[in-house]
């Protein structure tokens, strides 16, 4: 598991227990793990794709 997944997994645990013991801190925590991992990965992708465009770009110059 990719340590993005990891961590809207673990947002994912903590809203469900926010949600199940009424505790709003612990929803909001989770929430907001769920979209820092989120965020993460979209980053994560955008980065491949541009290497992968910048590789491609160093081919057809070869």
């Amino acid at each position: 598991m990719s340590e993005e997944k990891f961590e809207q997994a673990k947002g994912n645990i903590k809203e469900t227990i926010g949600n199940a013991t009424n505790n709003e801190n612990l929803k909001k925590e989770g929430k907001g793990d769920k979209a820092s991992g989120k965020t993460k990965e979209i980053v994560d992708d955008v980065k491949d794709k541009a290497n992968d465009f910048i590789d491609k770009v160093k081919e057809d110059k070869n």
